[in-house]
C-alpha cells in the first residue's frame, strides 16, 4: 500500500460534494456519445490507463534569462521534488512516473528508487545535462559538449551520459534523452560539418553503452542558448541522427521547440511512419520555447498532434511513445501548473479518441475539405471533462484536483517547512 501526503479525508470530502453532478454529466455525455456509435466507458477505460511523466526539475518555480523569483514552499533537494510529484500523481492519477535531470537530482540511486516507491512512483527516460557545467568538471561547456572542439570535454560529456544510463539501470528507467545547447552565436565561429560530425562520434559512443532494453532520444531544438546555428535543430536532422544511430534510437519532440507555427502534427506524422518517434515533452508557446502550461495557448494543436498518435495506436497496440511534461512555472504553484497540464494532456487524446476515423478516411478520399475538418472539429468540441473527472474518482483521484489542493493547505504546510529561497537570480531550477 502506498503511502499518501493528502489526507484521504480531504479528498473524500471534496469528492463528495461534487460526485453527484459529475454522474449526471456523465450520462448526459455518454446519450450524446451513444448516438455517435461511441462506448463511453471504453474511452474512459483508455483514459484512465494513460500517463505523462513530470520532471523533477518542474516542481520547482522556473525563471527567464532577466530574473527568477522563487515562490513559497520550494522544494529543498530531488527528495521534497519526489513528495511534490506524489501529490501531483495523487490527485490526477496520471502522472504516475518522475523523469530525473543529472546532476541536478543525483543521490545514491537505491535510496532515489527507495523514496519514489513509498509513493507508487516509478521512474521515466533520464536526461543528462552537458548544458552548463557542474561543480568540480574538467572541463567547462561554455562552448559546447558533445561537439566541443577539444576532445577532452566531448569524452567528459559522453562519461556523464553513461553515468546516467547507469544511474537508471539501478531505477528501473528505461531511456535516456539527450538534449545539447551546443551552437554558435556568430557566423563562421563553429564548422557546421565537423561540429556535427564530432556529435555523431560522441553520440555513438553513448549509444553504445545503452543496454538492450533502452532506447535512446535525440531532441532537436531550433535555438537558444546557441542563437546563431544549433547543432540539432530541427527534426530532419533530428531523424538523420536516429537513423544513422541504429533501431534504439528515436526522435524527442518538445512542442516548444519549433519555429511559430510549425505543422508539428505532421512532423509527428513523419517520424511515425518511420518508426522514429520516441516521444513528447509537453508544453505550450507563443512565441518561442516559453515552456507554458500545455493547452494554455493552443489546445487545438495538442488535439492535432493527439489525432495523429491515436491514428498511429489504433493501427498499432505495441505504439506507446513516451510522454512528459516539460515546462516552466514563472507565475503559478508549479504543482498546479502539472496537474492542470496532465489533465489538458489526458484531455486531447480523449478528444481524439472520438475521432470517427471512418468518416474521416471517407472524407479524406473524396476530397472533401470541409467534412473531414469538421469531423475533427466534432471531436475537439466535445466536451470529455466528465470522463477524465470520473476516471480520476475511480482511480482514487480528485475530481477536482486544484480545488483539493488548496484545500489541502500543502503548499502552506511545506512553506512552513522548507526554508525561503532568496530571490534574484536568473535561469531555470
Amino acid at each position: 500500500m502506498s503511502e499518501t501526503i493528502i489526507a484521504t479525508d480531504v479528498v473524500a470530502h471534496d469528492n463528495a460534494a461534487r460526485e453527484a453532478d459529475l454522474r449526471r454529466d456523465y450520462e448526459t455525455l455518454s446519450e450524446r456519445l451513444d448516438r455517435r456509435g461511441i462506448a463511453i466507458d471504453a474511452i474512459k477505460a483508455k483514459v484512465a490507463g494513460f500517463g505523462v511523466a513530470v520532471p523533477s526539475w518542474g516542481v520547482g518555480t522556473g525563471g527567464t534569462r532577466f530574473a527568477r523569483f522563487p515562490g513559497t514552499g520550494e522544494p529543498r533537494d530531488i527528495f521534497d521534488k519526489i513528495e511534490d510529484c506524489a501529490v501531483i500523481n495523487e490527485l490526477t492519477r496520471a502522472t504516475p512516473t518522475v523523469s530525473l535531470h543529472i546532476p541536478w537530482d543525483k543521490a545514491e540511486p537505491n535510496r532515489l528508487k527507495q523514496a519514489a516507491s513509498r509513493f507508487g512512483l516509478g521512474f521515466d527516460a533520464m536526461n543528462s545535462n552537458t548544458f552548463s557545467d557542474a561543480a568540480g568538471q574538467s572541463h567547462s561547456y561554455k562552448f559546447g559538449s558533445l561537439t566541443h572542439a577539444d576532445k577532452g570535454a566531448r569524452s567528459q560529456a559522453v562519461e556523464h551520459n553513461l553515468e546516467c544510463i547507469e544511474i537508471g539501470k539501478t531505477l528501473g528507467s528505461k531511456a535516456l534523452t539527450v538534449w545539447i545547447g551546443d551552437g554558435s552565436n556568430f557566423p563562421g565561429q563553429v564548422n557546421f560539418s565537423r561540429a556535427f560530425d564530432r556529435y555523431m562520434d560522441a553520440m555513438r559512443a553513448i549509444y553504445d553503452g545503452l543496454p538492450d532494453d533502452w532506447k535512446l532520444f535525440s531532441e532537436h531544438k531550433m535555438y537558444e542558448p546557441a542563437f546563431y546555428s544549433t547543432v540539432v535543430q530541427d527534426w530532419g536532422t533530428n531523424y538523420i541522427i536516429a537513423s544513422e544511430l541504429g533501431p534504439k534510437a528515436y526522435c524527442l519532440v518538445d512542442l516548444g521547440h519549433h519555429a511559430p507555427n510549425t505543422n508539428i502534427e505532421q512532423i509527428v506524422a513523419r517520424l511515425i511512419s518511420r518508426n522514429k518517434l520516441g516521444g513528447f515533452h509537453f508544453n505550450d508557446s507563443k512565441y518561442g520555447d516559453d515552456d507554458l502550461d500545455a493547452g494554455s495557448i493552443d489546445p487545438y494543436r495538442l488535439f492535432l498532434v493527439f489525432n495523429e498518435l491515436v491514428e498511429a495506436e489504433l493501427a498499432d497496440e505495441s505504439f506507446h511513445p513516451a510522454h512528459m511534461l516539460d515546462q516552466s512555472h514563472n507565475v503559478t504553484d508549479p504543482i498546479e501548473s502539472l496537474m492542470l497540464s496532465a489533465t489538458e494532456v489526458q484531455r486531447a487524446y480523449a478528444q481524439a479518441l472520438l475521432v470517427n476515423r471512418e468518416k474521416l478516411l471517407g472524407f479524406q478520399e473524396e476530397n472533401d475539405a470541409l467534412q473531414a475538418t469538421q469531423t475533427l472539429k466534432a471531436a475537439f468540441r466535445t466536451d470529455v471533462e466528465p470522463i477524465l473527472a470520473l476516471a480520476r474518482l475511480e482511480s482514487g483521484g480528485a475530481i477536482d484536483p486544484v480545488a483539493a489542493y488548496r484545500a489541502s493547505g500543502y503548499r502552506a504546510r511545506v512553506a512552513a517547512e522548507r526554508p525561503a529561497v532568496a530571490g534574484g537570480s536568473g535561469g531555470i531550477v
